[in-house]
């Protein structure tokens, strides 16, 4: 056993041998996911099933159970319901539920995040939405009843929505738009449980343990039961796995006095925790993780300030930043200096010490209250985004290489910024046109970029109650923050030139208020007619900060083209005041009709001669009160897109208008996805992302 033990720790002194198993680990993952699929079956038509709480979620009535291959949803009827749930119900426990399974949709907006990809790699196929359930067996586990008690603790201390971040890793209770702040201040890894919670876990447990004499290798055993107990508590999450590994690895080889670098421990880290578990892969919490703490490693100096681990922090994850948020907030090092030491060494101990002595947590909430309000300072007077679009495999690659090279050639730190310029200014090389029908379920909005000018015709929107209802069909619906504002950043767009709103209705400028208040738009064009209440808060909104407004225009000149707003008459009702607009681009023709109706179409047909239009926004979703078979006839589109939403109460597109179309090729954005027409040297390349694409 000692000579094979004496051979092992002569090997593992070798660097190369970790190289090798990086090699093997990469070759192994393409393997496993040139074969992959998830390995469990379910009958689409089964009624009942049978599934343990390994985690849940309440928010609102929503009910979010998490189990080994699905996850599941139900919607509590009363608040005594709810509550008979949250008393009665523990983890662990196995319910016998009834309801249906459906399969996730795919993202339906470009370069957003993909639902349905994130649930295939955690081996999750579909979604349960359950009518009914009741207890099967009562968790009888030791280790979950432990953990519930641990739960339930943190339920009856007051002002406990960090110690659910701190302690458990789920920001959830956090207030969101708290959470953005931390969000743009580029500090919201500090609120997921890694390297830093298990550092000072293990550092504390280490000393407690020794200097109660207890010897190294006693003391070794009892912090990593510790931690592996702990990283059970929070789930086994991918950064918290990976820093338990790191710390078991790193202290074994110290025991059994094997010499080799962090850095090889930490290769040897990373290929144990892909072998546990291939889709950590993607994972952005074990990616963000793993490379910062490769290239703080990489440093080789023990005593690095602050500022210097915030700077290679920011450099080293900036990719995977960038490609999750599209922006980087270049003063995010300066929050960090505050705010790392401020969590680190106070907030986060301290939640530790509200868990065992929760009278104290008036204490605590004093201390985040001062957190969120440097928080909110520094987000308004200390933040510079930048927006940067998608970055591809191969540019990530020279990114990383360049800053590895960077490391012990300084004056690579310039390829690195020029690369970064490129990145930025890239999407000004786009010499094409582009015209994006963007998927915002039941509503409309356009996005068309000429010649480096963005113009978006309307932003969607759902009204609450209808919102509620289509979470609640869907388990996912559409909205702006999270879905059209991160694509437009994704594709290099840094402001809206113009926003134009088609009319008044919620469900083409609900979303506007939203817009304006999170990016940056230049200049507002409303229709004819009075302003309605929804409008008029809008208004008040621009004045505020001072963005320029028109309405009823009759052409808008962009470069050596034009916008033609074709209906300047003044109705009594939203519909018929919609703006129509009439554009070509590079000599292929667009018509955008809103909500106009059939009357506004005579009016239209009656005043221009408009044959051939190469592609048809349908008006009004397809409703049977637009795209009568005398204007379509006239038009004679060649394309025609239906924004409209999946299972819509109104039951639009009408039957009668897709008989209307039948000589041109529809496009759904229920069905489709979001539609994409690029125009390039005179060709259009038409894409789609649909919500059933693999």
């Amino acid at each position: 056993m000692n000579h094979y033990l004496k051979r092992l720790k002569i090997i593992l002194q070798y660097n190369n041998i970790y190289y090798l198993l990086l090699f093997l680990c990469l070759i192994y993952l393409i393997i496993y996911f040139s074969l992959y699929k998830c390995n469990h079956k379910y009958n689409k038509n089964e009624v009942s099933f049978s599934i343990i709480i390994n985690s849940y979620n309440i928010d609102g009535n929503k009910l979010k159970i998490n189990t080994n291959n699905l996850v599941c949803f139900y919607y509590f009827n009363t608040l005594d319901e709810k509550e008979n749930f949250i008393n009665n119900y523990s983890l662990g426990d196995t319910l016998k539920t009834f309801g249906s399974l459906s399969i996730p949709d795919s993202n339906t907006i470009p370069n957003t995040f993909n639902y349905k990809k994130y649930l295939y790699y955690k081996n999750i196929e579909y979604i349960l939405n359950i009518n009914s359930f009741y207890k099967e067996k009562e968790n009888n586990n030791i280790f979950y009843k432990i953990k519930n008690s641990i739960y339930k603790r943190i339920n009856t201390i007051d002002n406990n929505e960090y110690l659910y971040a701190f302690i458990l890793g789920d920001t959830s209770y956090i207030d969101s738009n708290i959470y953005n702040n931390y969000k743009l201040n580029g500090i919201t890894h500090l609120y997921a449980i890694s390297g830093l919670h298990i550092s000072l876990f293990s550092s504390f447990l280490f000393n407690f343990f020794r200097k109660l004499r207890f010897k190294y290798l006693f003391s070794f055993i009892l912090v990593t039961l510790f931690l592996l107990f702990y990283s059970f508590i929070v789930g086994f999450t991918p950064s918290v796995l990976r820093a338990v590994i790191f710390f078991i690895i790193s202290r074994f080889f110290k025991i059994i006095k094997i010499k080799t670098s962090n850095v090889n421990i930490l290769y040897l880290t990373i290929i144990i925790v892909l072998i546990i578990n291939p889709s950590f892969i993607y994972n952005s919490g074990f990616l963000l993780s793993a490379v910062i703490s490769f290239f703080l490693l990489l440093s080789n100096n023990k005593n690095n300030s602050l500022l210097k681990t915030s700077l290679i922090a920011i450099l080293s994850s900036a990719p995977i930043i960038i490609n999750m948020y599209y922006e980087l907030n270049v003063f995010s090092f300066v929050s960090n200096l505050l705010f790392v030491p401020l969590i680190s060494k106070l907030i986060f101990p301290f939640t530790i010490i509200c868990l065992f002595l929760p009278k104290l947590s008036f204490l605590l909430k004093i201390m985040t209250n001062l957190l969120e309000l440097l928080s909110m300072l520094f987000t308004k007077f200390l933040t510079l985004n930048i927006i940067f679009s998608k970055m591809n495999y191969l540019e990530i690659i020279i990114y990383y290489v360049l800053l590895l090279i960077s490391f012990k050639k300084k004056k690579y730190y310039l390829y690195l910024i020029i690369l970064v310029l490129f990145i930025h200014f890239k999407s000004f090389l786009n010499a094409g046109d582009r015209i994006y029908y963007l998927d915002v379920k039941q509503g409309d909005s356009s996005l068309i970029i000429y010649h480096n000018k963005s113009i978006l015709i309307d932003t969607g929107g759902i009204i609450k109650q209808e919102r509620n209802n289509w979470k609640k069909r869907n388990n996912n619906y559409y909205n702006m923050t999270s879905s059209i504002i991160p694509f437009i950043k994704s594709i290099g767009i840094r402001k809206i030139d113009y926003l134009i709103i088609t009319h008044g209705d919620y469900d083409h400028m609900g979303e506007a208020i939203n817009l304006v208040n999170n990016f940056k738009v230049e200049k507002v064009i409303f229709n004819c007619g009075s302003y309605n209440d929804l409008e008029k808060e809008l208004i008040k909104v621009l004045d505020k900060k001072r963005i320029k407004h028109y309405s009823c225009i009759k052409e808008l000149n962009l470069d050596n083209n034009k916008l033609y707003f074709l209906q300047t008459r003044e109705y009594d009702n939203e519909n018929d005041n919609s703006n129509v607009i009439y554009t070509e681009l590079n000599g292929y023709k667009f018509m955008f009709m809103g909500d106009a109706s059939i009357t506004t179409e005579k009016e239209i047909t009656n005043k221009y001669n408009l044959p051939d239009i190469d592609v048809l926004k349908v008006g009004h979703h397809g409703s049977k009160t637009s795209s009568s078979k005398e204007f379509i006839d006239e038009i004679n589109p060649q394309y025609s897109i239906i924004s409209v939403g999946k299972n819509n109460k109104f039951g639009h597109p009408n039957q009668e208008v897709l008989d209307n179309l039948d000589n041109s090729k529809i496009y759904r954005t229920d069905e489709d996805g979001s539609i994409m027409f690029d125009i390039k040297n005179d060709r259009l390349k038409i894409e789609t992302c649909s919500p059933r694409k693999e």
